[in-house]
C-alpha cells in the first residue's frame, strides 16, 4: 500500500507571526512541509513551479493527500503513453528523489485525453494519466496542492551523520538562501534537502544544472548567516545580502547549494578534538570513522566521502586546506593556479596566498566545475590528447617496497611514468636551490629563508583583516568584552603581533625570489596548451597510516613554521591536485581490527596548467591506474562502520546493562 503520513514531530509547516505594535496585523508564512513517503522524508518546498487547473484535481481522489497535498509526477516533452513504464523505471533507478509511488498522478504534457492506465506502468503501480497544458513545469515529482492547484518541489531529506555541515540550505527561485527548516526522526545532526535532479536540464550555458554543491562556510551566500567556525561571529553578524562572485558563477551554471559545511575556526589549521572547541569537527568515514578529516576544508573533505547525494564540495586552500582533506578522506582534490577567479565575500586567511577549489569524486564533472568557476582563466583538455611531460620529480618518494603503503607508492610512480612515457626523477629541492638558487638569496638555505614566511603571511594579514574589525564590533556589542577564539587562531594571531609590519614586506620578497627561480628552473610553462608544462611533480598525501585518530592527547598549537613539499604550490602559486590511488589495510587502536585508509599523491605542474592535472587524472582513470574513489568506509564503498545497524545483524532489542 502506497501511503503519505506526516508524523509532529517532522512537521515543519512553520509559522512567523509579525505583530505590529500599533496594530493586530500578522504575517503567516510557510517555510515549507515535511512529510513521509513510504518511508521515505522529503520537504515540500514553498515554492511553486507551475499549476495545473483546479478542474483535474477532482480525479485524484484515490491518490493519498497529507494537508491538502498530494504526490504527482509531470512528464514534458514528446512522451507517449506507451513510453512511460520506460521512462519512469529509468527515473526511478537514476534520481535518488523520485520513487514510483509518485506515479500513481501523472501529468503530461502533449496529452490529449484522461485515461487510467489499467496495467502496471512502473513498479507495480497503476497510474492515472492527466493532460497538461503548462510546458514550464520541469520532469519530475511534485506535491500538488489541491486547494490552488499549484505544484511544489520535492527535496529527499539526508541525515548528515558526518557532521560535516553548519547549514542546511533551500536555493529560492531568485537566486537567494533561506535555511531548509525540517529534521529526519532519530537523527542527532542536521538534516539536508536535495532536490530532484529531474528538475534540471544541463545546457552549454547551464553545464553544472543540477550539481548538487556543499559551500565551506567562510564564502558569502545572500540570505545566510556565517561562522567562519566561530559561534561569536555568527551571532554577532546579520544575514549576508551578497553572494560572491565565485559561488555566483557555480549558481549561474546550474548547481544547486544544498549547505553550508563546516570550517576549521577562521580556516586555520586545527586537530579534531584537541583544537575544535566551538563546533565539533566533521567525521572522515573511511577506515574506522575516527580518523581526523584534516583542514581547514574539513566539512568539504568529510562530506564528500560520505555521501554519494553530494556531487562537489567548494573549499579553500592557503596552506593544505583542501589537499589535507582531499589526501585523508580519499577523494581529489585541488589548489588551483592562484588568481583564477575573484575571493570577494571571501573570509581572507591571507589574500596573497587564498584560493578556491573542489573536493570531488568524479574527474569528467571536476573539468566542468573548474570551467565554470574559473572561466577564461582555465584551459579544458577534455577533448584535447595533451602531450604529457616527459619528466616526473618525486620529492621524498619511497624507494623501497617495504610497506604495503610504499609498493602503492611505487607501483603508482612506475605506471604513471610508463602511461605518459617520462621518467621518473628524484628530486631534492635543497640542493637544487643551493646549487641554482639566485643570487639576491645569497647563501641561505630554502629551509631558512622559507620558514617564517607561510605563517608571517597568514598571521599579519588576518588579524588586520579579520581579527581587529571582528574584535571591535563584538567590543562595541558587549560592552568591551572579547569573543572566545580557539586556540590555534589564537596562536597564530599571537605570532604575527610579535612580529613588525615590516615582516609582511620581507616574506613578499622571499616567497617572490623562490616562486620566480621554482617556476623558472623546476617546473617551468610551455607555450602550447597540449604540453603546457615542462615536468611534473609527486609527493605523498597520505600513506593510510591510520594515526590520526581523533582521541589523542596533543600538545597545544603553535604558528605554522618550516618549508615543505605542501608549501610549493602555495609559495610558487603553482596548481597542485590531490589523487587518490589506493588502499592499506591498517591496524585500527580504535577498532582493534586491520580497516581500510587512502594512500594518496599530490601532482604538481607549471602555473596556469590547472586543466592538464584534470585530464591526467581522467586519463588515468579511464585506462585502470586510478579508480575512481566511491564514498563510504573504504574508497571502493562498503558500510561506513559507524552507520552500520544493529537490525541488520538480527539484534532487535535494546541491550541494558546493571
Amino acid at each position: 500500500m502506497v501511503y503519505v503520513h506526516s508524523f509532529p514531530s517532522v512537521r515543519t509547516l512553520a509559522v512567523s507571526i509579525l505583530a505590529a505594535a500599533s496594530s493586530c496585523y500578522a504575517e503567516l508564512v510557510s517555510t515549507g512541509l515535511s512529510v513521509t513517503f513510504n518511508d521515505v522524508h522529503y520537504f515540500v518546498s514553498p515554492y511553486a513551479s507551475g499549476q495545473v487547473t483546479t478542474s483535474s484535481i477532482s480525479a485524484l481522489s484515490k491518490v493519498p493527500s497529507v494537508f491538502g497535498f498530494k504526490p504527482v509526477t509531470v512528464v514534458q516533452g514528446a512522451v507517449t503513453q506507451a513510453q512511460l513504464p520506460a521512462l519512469l523505471t529509468t527515473w526511478a533507478s537514476t534520481d535518488d528523489v523520485f520513487q514510483p509511488a509518485f506515479a500513481q498522478a501523472v501529468f503530461l504534457a502533449g496529452s490529449n485525453e484522461s485515461c487510467i492506465v489499467k496495467k502496471s506502468v512502473v513498479q507495480g503501480v497503476s497510474t492515472l494519466v492527466i493532460p497538461l497544458d503548462d510546458t514550464g513545469v520541469p520532469n519530475g515529482p511534485y506535491f500538488l496542492e489541491t486547494a490552488t492547484g499549484s505544484l511544489y518541489p520535492v527535496y529527499r531529506l539526508y541525515e548528515d551523520f558526518s557532521q560535516s555541515f553548519t547549514e542546511s540550505l533551500l536555493q529560492k527561485p531568485d537566486g537567494t538562501f533561506q535555511i531548509l527548516s525540517a529534521q529526519i526522526p532519530h537523527s542527532a545532526t542536521l538534516t539536508i534537502g536535495v532536490p530532484s535532479r529531474l528538475y534540471y536540464t544541463k545546457t552549454a550555458e547551464r553545464p553544472l544544472a543540477g550539481v548538487r554543491i556543499g559551500v565551506k562556510d567562510i564564502y558569502s551566500l545572500s540570505g545566510t548567516r556565517q561562522s567562519n567556525g566561530n559561534r561569536a561571529w555568527y551571532n554577532l553578524y546579520p544575514a549576508n545580502n551578497v553572494t560572491g562572485t565565485a559561488i555566483q558563477r557555480l549558481i549561474d551554471a546550474g548547481a544547486q547549494i544544498v549547505g553550508l559545511q563546516k570550517p576549521s575556526q577562521f580556516a586555520n589549521g586545527e586537530t579534531a578534538t584537541a583544537d575544535w572547541v566551538d563546533y565539533h569537527s566533521p567525521f572522515n568515514p573511511r577506515g574506522d570513522g575516527y580518523q581526523d578529516p584534516s583542514s581547514s576544508s574539513a566539512g568539504a573533505g568529510a562530506s564528500i566521502a560520505s555521501y554519494d547525494w553530494l556531487d562537489i564540495a567548494v573549499g579553500s586552500d592557503t596552506g593544505g586546506s583542501i589537499r589535507g582533506p582531499a589526501g585523508t578522506n580519499g577523494v581529489f582534490g585541488n589548489r588551483p593556479s592562484h588568481d583564477l577567479v575573484s575571493l570577494d565575500h571571501v573570509m581572507p586567511l591571507s589574500t596573497a596566498l587564498d584560493t578556491a577549489g573542489f573536493l570531488i569524486r568524479d574527474p569528467l564533472l571536476w573539468d566542468i566545475a573548474n570551467s565554470v568557476l574559473y572561466k577564461e582563466n582555465y584551459t579544458s583538455l577534455a577533448k584535447v590528447q595533451p602531450e604529457y611531460p616527459k619528466t616526473v620529480y618525486t620529492l621524498s618518494f619511497p624507494t623501497t617496497a617495504n610497506s604495503p603503503a610504499n609498493t602503492l607508492l611505487i607501483n603508482f610512480i612506475g605506471s604513471l611514468a610508463k602511461f605518459i612515457g617520462a621518467t621518473a626523477v628524484p628530486l631534492n629541492l635543497s640542493n637544487e636551490w643551493a646549487s641554482s638558487g639566485p643570487a639576491e638569496a645569497g647563501n641561505v638555505s630554502l629551509n631558512s629563508l622559507l620558514n617564517l614566511t607561510y605563517p608571517i603571511f597568514i598571521s599579519k594579514e588576518q588579524v588586520k583583516l579579520v581579527r581587529e574589525p571582528f574584535y571591535r564590533d563584538y567590543a562595541s556589542v558587549h560592552d568591551g568584552r572579547l569573543p572566545f577564539v580557539d586556540p590555534a587562531p589564537l596562536a597564530r594571531w599571537a605570532f604575527g603581533d610579535s612580529y613588525p609590519d615590516t615582516a609582511l614586506d620581507d616574506a613578499i620578497r622571499n616567497k617572490t625570489l623562490f616562486m620566480d627561480w621554482f617556476n623558472s628552473k623546476i617546473l617551468v610553462p610551455v607555450p602550447d596548451p597540449a604540453k603546457c608544462s615542462s615536468a611534473l611533480l609527486l609527493y605523498v598525501a597520505s600513506t593510510g597510516s591510520g594515526t590520526g585518530t581523533r582521541n589523542r592527547y596533543i600538545s597545544a598549537p603553535t604558528a605554522p613554521f618550516g618549508f615543505s613539499s605542501g608549501r610549493i604550490s602555495v609559495l610558487a602559486e603553482v596548481p597542485d591536485s590531490v589523487y587518490p590511488i589506493g588502499q592499506v589495510a591498517t591496524g585500527s587502536s580504535v577498532t582493534q581490527h586491520n580497516e581500510s585508509f587512502p594512500v594518496a599523491v599530490d601532482i604538481l605542474a607549471a602555473k596556469g596548467c590547472d586543466g592538464l592535472l584534470v585530464k591526467l587524472a581522467q586519463d588515468l582513470s579511464e585506462a585502470g591506474i586510478l579508480q575512481v574513489p566511491m564514498v563510504g568506509g573504504t574508497i571502493t564503498g562498503g558500510d561506513i562502520l559507524m552507520k552500520r545497524r544493529a537490525e541488520e545483524m538480527g539484534i532487535t532489542e535494546l541491550r541494558y546493562v546493571g
